[in-house]
This record gives C-alpha cells, structure tokens and sequence, in this order.
C-alpha cells in the first residue's frame, strides 16, 4: 500500500551501521536469536542507541537507550505522535518527501490529532519518551526500524504497519545502506512462501489474480488453457475456517501447518473441523490438526531433502540431504506433482508435462522464468553464498538493500490514519490484557519444538503476571490459575515476573496442554485479514493441581 513490496528493505547484518533503531512487536532475542546477537553487537560494539516499544521487558531492553512500555494495541497513536512531533520541530526530510513521496498533505492534516499528551493518555507511555524517541530516530544519519508478528496480529494491523513506514518516509531513513523497514519473518522460508504466491490474493511474484494479464502470464508459463486460473481472490486461513460447512468449504489439505494450535477461538475451529468431509495432512509429524486426518501424507524434513530457503534478509540459499528419508516419507515436492498427476488422470486430462520434475533445480529454473526477482537464481550461482533478490539476470550481484532510487510503486505514499481500539478490551469481568506469542525454546505451536530436547527446557507453558497484580490478587509465584476470555478457559502455572506490565499477561502457543489460543478472539485486520493473537480480555482465578494439564501426556502424541 505504502511502497509497493512486502520484504525487508535491508539485510539484518547491516544493524551495525544503524545509529539509531526501533524494534517493535519482536521479542528479537527469543524468536530471531541470531538477528538479536547483530543487535546486541551494533549497541555495544558500535555505538548503536536502541529504541524498544513494547508492552513487555523483553531481553532486548536490557540494551535500549530507551523503552516505551506501551499497552498492546497501542502502536497507532505510539508511532503518530512521534510523526506528530518530528512534524511540528520540522525534523522531517523535507527534500526526501517531495522527491519520493505523495498524500503528505492529508497525512500531515491527520497527525494533528496525535500529540504526545493524547498517546500517553491511551497508551501509558509517558509524553516525555515519547518525545525522546522522535528526537532521536529523526536526528540519526542512518536509522532502521525492525518488527515482526506484533505489529500484525492486531484489527488493525495494517495501520500499525503503516505508522511505522510513515517514519521511515518522513525522516528519509529508507533506500539506504544501515536504514529501512525490516519486518522480521516469523520462519526460515516464509519470505520464499509469500515470494511463491503463497497467499490468497497472489500468483508467484505478487501478481495479483485479479489484475488482467497476470493469469495469462502464468497459463502461457504453465501451459494451462486460457482462462484455466482462477481470477478469484482466495480466502486466507481464518477465513477457510469459518466457511467450513455444507454449503461452503468441504475438504481440506493441510501442509506443514497446524491450525488446531495456531488459529484463534481452538473451540470454533474444532467445531469447524468437526464438520470436514475429508481432510488430508501432509507433515514430518501428526499434530493436533492431523489427528482429524483422513489421510496423512509423511514429509521429509529439511535435512532430508534438497532444495532452496529464501531467508528473511531476502536471501535464496542451497538447502543440501544430509540423510535419505525415513520410512515412506517424500519430499514435499515430489507428493504435490504425484498428487498432481493422480488428479489429471482422474479428471480424464491427458498426462502433463509440468509435473515432470526430476530435481528441484529443474522448479528453480521455472521459478527463474516466471518471477521477475528471481530471473537470475540458478543453482550453480547459490552453490556455495546465497543472492539476495531481487537478482535481475545472470550476471546481477543480488540486492543487499532497496529503494535506492525509487520504490516499486513509484512514489512512496503517506496514509492519512485513525486510531481505533482494539476488538476487545478489558472491562470489570475480564480486566486484564492477554497478548500471546513465542519463547526461545519453542516455535510457535510446537509441532516440531516438542518432540526434541528443547522441550526438557521449557516442558510446559505458565503465564506471566506482573509483580503488582499478583500481590493485588494473591497470586504466588508458580501457583496454578485459570485464565478465562469469552471463548474458553486454560489451566497454566504463574510466572510472577516484571518482564510483563500491570495490567497485562503473556501466555506462549506451543503448549497443547493449555493452549492459548483457547482464548484469543477470531476478529480480523479487515485489510490483512490477521487475526487479533496480541490483545483480548481475560480474568484469572486460583485453580487446582489436579486441574493442570500433564506435561509429558503432550509430547507423543501417541493419541493420534
């Protein structure tokens, strides 16, 4: 919407050469350790100043010049008045936003609204920080700002993107060495998946379905019949959920993902699931959603197949067999071209060649073909360092950074922005804040976390409470509680802990026992259709022993 492109506009390793930078929504330290290590080293190494907002104390505090402990769903009027304050000491880049910007009248005219006293009052982070981190982020020579699933995973998480971007274009820190707007991918390929077409609204390279001419690029590549692709906007994976039914969504085919532990509302989504005609699970393990399986289709995992990760620095890079596959497993690839041509010849159409794949060199060189960005990967080149796309053609170095001269839509464009609360907040019956997320030695749902050694280190999930709740309620450190929202209830352990702010409680994913999102609310960004994982109301009450889930009832799955 803002720049035209969705991926990191500059390699993580380049902190080093960043003055000033902002992490955000992004516990770094625990879900991207290593991008952590970089940053540690650019505050004490380099001089970095590290500027940290968030609702909790993460690790990265510990090395921040400042940190702005605002109340989750907070970022609009957080991130607005430090705009709002860089455009009333005129510190903005007047020369970068009229050479590479448009709208900024009427996105100027909207930050009036947002002064420091307005977001201290809705967000809790005082006026005087506020103020502070304008100042410092404007005056950098080179400053960055780094993100990752926080930002999103609100109703209005598109708006909290954008506050953030709005920064960036102001003060002119994009385009440059040691600069830009770094959202930190969740996963090793998400960038390669989102590359590939991966979404609803996509074919390979952000060609939207909808748009003439993007269809037929793909039917001429892949030798479909004209008109043979969808030209259909698809619905995203809450939106599948919901329209499970008779009427609507009757199968479905799930690869590498675990909707039972990762959607919200898990008592809808089973109801839902529960209504399936057939369903197919392609995985390395059976889940929680695999359990629903009618067929399951067992994948290698990483070490147990060749092929390419597009890292979320942009970086394409050789993924090399280490060991042959176990039992009947398959690489991913070579199920979905069997499954392929099994469907041709069951629709009576004669056998395709494009599911004739010998090597996944053979799809990269497809790839190459049909993506602008990657028109200059072949393997030879990635055999031993990865190329940052976009590389243009054989003889292209790759893109460490972008937007040097100018943006992929043209003009950057400023959004004039509104703040507007979150779907749920806390009242007398379920006072307190929830926002979810990951620890370091777990990922996400903990499909594949729980079944090795990290999970002797962090056996079961607890919820975090803060020092001061917990003396106001009775809550002792390690005592159970059950945490209710609207949607359902979970049994965990405390964690009294000054890592969370008063008002607030953090709960990880991974734990099946007591999931969390049990009680996370299934309302969506109506743009990004994200689901709100980072904010709902619940209240605590003391629970039993005898009510906690058992830990080691979990890492099997032998029930499945």
């Amino acid at each position: 919407m803002s720049v035209g492109s969705s991926a990191m506009s500059n390699a993580a390793a380049e902190v080093i050469h960043n003055d000033v930078f902002i992490v955000t929504g992004s516990n770094t330290a625990e879900t991207h350790p290593i991008i952590a290590l970089q940053m540690k080293a650019a505050v004490q190494k380099h001089g970095a100043r590290l500027i940290v907002v968030d609702p909790r104390r993460v690790e990265m505090v510990n090395y921040a010049a400042l940190w702005l402990p605002e109340k989750p769903g907070t970022d609009v009027p957080v991130f607005s008045a430090m705009a709002h304050v860089i455009l009333k000491e005129k510190l903005y880049n007047r020369e970068f936003i009229q050479q590479r910007t448009e709208n900024f009248d009427a996105f100027a005219a909207s930050m009036e609204k947002f002064t420091p006293e307005f977001a201290e009052a809705v967000s809790g982070v005082p006026r005087e920080l506020i103020v502070q981190a304008a100042r410092m982020y404007a005056g950098a020579k080179n400053a960055a700002i780094y993100w990752s699933l926080g930002i999103p995973e609100h109703t209005h998480g598109t708006e909290n993107a954008l506050a953030l971007i709005h920064l960036a274009l102001l003060t002119g820190h994009i385009g440059r060495q040691g600069t830009g707007l770094n959202p930190l991918r969740g996963q090793n390929n998400v960038q390669g998946a989102s590359d590939m077409g991966a979404m609803p609204w996509h074919f390979p390279g952000y060609l939207r379905v909808d748009q003439p001419g993007n269809a037929e690029h793909w039917e001429r590549l892949w030798h479909v019949e004209p008109g043979g692709l969808d030209r259909q906007l698809g619905l995203t994976t809450t939106e599948i959920v919901n329209a499970i039914g008779p009427a609507g969504v009757r199968a479905l085919y799930i690869m590498g993902e675990n909707p039972m532990m990762s959607e919200p509302h898990l008592n809808h989504t089973r109801g839902q699931f529960e209504q399936l005609e057939f369903l197919v699970a392609q995985d390395i393990f059976i889940n929680e959603s695999g359990a629903f399986a009618d067929v399951f289709l067992p994948a290698t995992p990483w070490a147990e197949k060749d092929g390419t990760f597009t890292n979320t620095d942009r970086r394409v890079q050789r993924v090399r067999q280490a060991l042959p596959p176990r039992g009947s497993a398959r690489p991913d690839w070579q199920i979905i071209c069997d499954l392929a041509k099994r469907l041709e010849a069951r629709l009576g159409r004669p056998a395709s060649a494009g599911w004739d794949y010998t090597h996944p060199s053979e799809i990269m060189a497809e790839i190459a073909r049909g993506v602008e960005d990657y028109a200059g990967i072949t393997y030879p080149r990635i055999d031993e360092t990865g190329l940052q796309t976009p590389v243009w053609d054989e003889n292209h170095p790759g893109t460490p950074f972008l937007f040097a001269g100018t943006f992929p839509r043209g003009r950057a464009k400023f959004h004039p922005l509104e703040f507007v609360p979150g779907a749920e907040m806390p009242d007398d019956e379920y006072p307190f804040i929830l926002t979810t997320g990951r620890v370091l030695e777990h990922w996400h749902g903990g499909t594949l976390t729980t079944h090795s050694k990290l999970n002797d280190l962090y056996p079961e999930a607890l919820v975090e409470v803060n020092p001061a709740d917990a003396a106001r309620l009775g809550i002792a450190d390690s005592q159970p509680l059950r945490v209710a929202s609207r949607r359902g209830a979970i049994v965990l352990r405390a964690k009294v802990t000054e890592k969370t702010t008063p008002g607030v409680v953090f709960i990880p994913f991974f734990y099946a026992g007591a999931a969390a999102n049990l009680l996370t609310i299934d309302a969506v960004d109506p743009l990004a259709k994200i689901p709100e994982y980072k904010a709902c109301a619940v209240r605590l009450a003391p629970a039993r022993e005898d009510e906690l889930a058992d830990p080691a009832a979990h890492l099997p799955r032998a029930r499945y």
